[in-house]
């Protein structure tokens, strides 16, 4: 038993439609910061939730088993077919030996040194990328979000999965739904993306290639536990997802650093910073604000206060990245800045992000490119600000004079 009572009263309270808290929330976030470890989110509509507002809290929280992920993590569209709701449990909802096994099985197609091999895949289709850029220029002004970070992360997940060519701007097509998050051309979008994975995975089984599937399949390397057909379905639905992480990452890493030109002209002058950059910017302006609720599985005492079983509880990692208790002078932007305490822009524990290696390598490889090819690159006059949303810093558009 615990003496700690559930009382609120001196914990601060965040309204996640407020305009100030969507404008800036690392500034909201951080205010509630220093007022308390401790903090509750609300919203019209939604269950309120406790969020861990420093870096020490939240991490602890994100390798806490008291804290658990499952299908109530998540909102998903209406009128889905029930015979894609099998292939939509990702392994973000799995706890225990189930996620273990899994996360064993596919973590090898997901080291650094595994990026680090696909690195000149990520170039080639980098490169096509800005090609493709310069001919979507109106008057010098393209939109970097629609025709540069939005499709590389959907190139990427077909090179990795072996889609070929010819379905690529299809697939590019479900990428931009899924990147809407909501309404009817995310739903439309599911069963075409679930059909199309179904005939990736079939396709590796009958005919192997030098893909992440056909090598999960264990084909090639003739393991003797290996995912099941539906697994895979599910590993390519997940690869969707997350890649509105890099998307998102590259489009805020882009306008943070053209609104920062001391620190542009840097990197420019020294490219070997990139890694630290990359690093830098998603810890500045990651696109991750709050992360995936967790649902306490019991009683638990958190900084004097009690979460309830079955409460909700996130890490907000707008303020917990910078942390001065965490990270020294935490609101100055410093692409040189030495890795200290690690910010949580990947996640920590058994949940940390299993492409986190393949995501900083396609942001540096993004940014390289642009800053080779563009060396004027500027925001345009029209350039607006992020969109409204509470759990995702993200851009509506990027409009960049080249």
């Amino acid at each position: 038993m615990t003496d700690a009572e559930t009382d609120v009263s001196g914990v601060p309270e965040i309204d996640l439609t407020d305009a100030e808290v969507l404008r800036d929330p690392a500034a909201a976030y951080g205010r509630a910061r220093e007022l308390s470890p401790l903090a509750r989110v609300s919203a019209p509509g939604m269950p309120a939730m406790w969020v861990l507002t420093r870096h020490e809290g939240a991490r602890a929280m994100l390798n806490d088993p008291r804290f658990e992920l499952g299908a109530g993590s998540y909102m998903r569209p209406a009128g889905i077919p029930e015979h894609c709701l099998a292939y939509m449990r990702t392994m973000q909802e799995m706890e225990g030996p189930e996620h273990a096994r899994i996360r064993r099985l596919v973590s090898p197609a997901f080291t650094p040194r595994r990026a680090a091999e696909f690195r000149p895949r990520i170039e080639a289709i980098v490169e096509t990328l800005l090609d493709e850029l310069e001919g979507h220029a109106r008057d010098g002004t393209a939109d970097l979000l629609a025709h540069f970070a939005r499709p590389l992360p959907m190139e990427v997940i077909c090179e990795l999965t072996g889609v070929a060519a010819a379905d690529r701007p299809r697939w590019r097509e479900y990428g931009a739904a899924v990147a809407a998050g909501r309404g009817q051309e995310f739903a439309d979008a599911i069963p075409a993306i679930m059909e199309a994975a179904v005939a990736a995975v079939a396709r590796s089984r009958s005919e192997p290639g030098d893909d992440l599937i056909s090598d999960l399949l264990g084909v090639q390397a003739g393991q003797e536990d290996r995912p099941a057909d539906a697994e895979l379905v599910t590993l390519v639905w997940h690869l969707v997802l997350a890649g509105q992480t890099p998307t998102n990452l590259i489009a805020n890493a882009v306008d943070t650093l053209l609104r920062h030109p001391a620190q542009l002209a840097a990197l420019r002058a020294d490219p070997g910073l990139m890694p630290r950059a990359v690093d830098e910017l998603t810890r500045w302006d990651g696109p991750v604000l709050l992360t995936i609720p967790r649902r306490a599985r019991e009683d638990v005492e958190l900084h004097g206060a009690l979460i309830r079983a079955g409460d909700l509880v996130t890490a907000a990692l707008a303020s917990a990245n910078r942390d001065p208790r965490a990270i020294g002078d935490p609101d100055r932007l410093d692409l040189g800045r030495a890795p200290a305490a690690g910010h949580l822009g990947y996640g920590h524990g058994p949940h940390f992000c299993l492409g986190a290696a393949l995501a900083r390598a396609q942001t540096e490889v993004a940014l390289a490119g642009l800053l080779r090819r563009f060396p004027g690159l500027a925001l345009a006059a029209s350039a607006p600000g992020h969109l409204p949303d509470p759990g995702t810093w993200r851009l509506a558009s990027l409009p960049v004079t080249l």
